[in-house]
């Protein structure tokens, strides 16, 4: 009877709707929100990152702000020092001004020959670059200092990174912490995003991934709106964490002092932002026993550890014991017998 009466109790808080989530493992990535691609999505993106590899740094074009030192051959009177207008022209003795904005450096020679040639015979120009201002790329987001830097060819995305001072950073809940998120930071070349991971590029070093900069390419370091993982249910201290890149699930298991021996197998773990969260489980008792592999948390993750039907039914059935070890001495024969004989 005291079984039938407990079963009836425990059951209703039944955990059964929790395995309609899909299983967050190493084997099934593409349920990490876009974390980790399928080897056919990360192969074509190689791809990729080679073919943009093996394009070669854009021919230099003369732009405004960049300064020139301009000499006429047997004419050093009309040297001069000067930088490209905004408009892009330069200004000259005679011919006044001479358009040389988007031209290589043979074609602004050429065309400043040929407006000097109404006034001098066959004039041979040299023009020298001073000072390059226009080959820039822009880095922008959470990183300490934004803004536009000097570009040339064989710099790549990290040394960019570090140009602007690396990461971020800003107190929450106390501690200093790294603003920069390279999961939804962006690339742009030539108003076309390009896929690449920003963590395999500046973390690792990855070579296909830390992409050769051009002129003009837009990078913008995304700023992480959570830094903290929670922790909830039945382990022995519930808490709150700040977020690092190695924090996996049984990191954050140890730090709580273990789990407690009620908890089920699967712990729950809540993705995304609050408006729109994600419900995954993860088999505690697979990787606890090294079955399956630790599952690394993101910012903002929530892991809930349930309470199993079945333990919690263990467990109240052992805490009854003494009390019916109690009862059934009571009805036995002897104890009367020894009691009261």
């Amino acid at each position: 009877m005291l079984l039938l009466l407990t079963s009836c109790t425990v059951w209703e808080r039944g955990t059964g709707t929790f395995l309609d989530y899909p299983e967050l493992s190493e084997s099934n990535p593409q349920l990490v929100e876009g974390i980790k691609l399928s080897e056919e999505e990360r192969a074509e993106q190689i791809e990729q990152l080679k073919k943009l590899a093996e394009e070669p740094y854009p021919q230099y074009k003369i732009n405004a702000g960049d300064v020139f030192q301009i000499k006429v051959y047997n004419h050093p009177d009309l040297e001069l020092q000067t930088p490209i207008t905004p408009d892009g022209y330069i200004a000259m003795m005679f011919v006044g001004q001479v358009k040389v904005a988007g031209c290589t450096l043979p074609e602004a020679i050429k065309k400043i020959e040929t407006a000097l040639s109404d006034y001098i015979k066959t004039p041979v120009v040299s023009m020298s670059p001073v000072l390059i201002n226009s080959q820039n790329v822009t880095i922008a987001g959470g990183v300490n200092r934004p803004g536009r830097y000097s570009v040339s060819d064989g710099m790549r995305l990290s040394d960019l990174f570090a140009m602007a001072g690396g990461s971020a950073s800003r107190l929450f809940d106390g501690q200093v912490v790294d603003v920069a998120d390279f999961k939804n930071s962006i690339f742009v070349r030539s108003n076309k995003y390009i896929s690449l991971d920003f963590s395999a590029a500046i973390e690792r070093g990855d070579h296909w991934s830390n992409i050769k900069l051009h002129r003009d390419d837009y990078i913008y370091i995304a700023v992480r709106s959570e830094t903290m993982v929670t922790l909830l249910g039945e382990v022995y201290n519930p808490h709150r964490r700040i977020w690092n890149q190695t924090l996996g699930l049984l990191e954050l298991i140890a730090e709580s002092g273990g789990l407690k021996e009620t908890y089920w197998r699967y712990a729950v773990i809540m993705r995304g932002p609050v408006t729109n969260q994600t419900y995954y489980r993860a088999d505690l008792d697979e990787i606890l026993l090294g079955k399956k592999p630790n599952i690394m948390l993101e910012p903002g993750d929530i892991v809930y550890v349930p309470r199993d039907n079945i333990s919690e039914y263990n467990v109240f059935i052992r805490k009854l014991m003494p009390t019916g070890q109690l009862i059934n001495l009571y009805l036995t024969p002897g104890f009367f017998w020894l009691r009261f004989m």
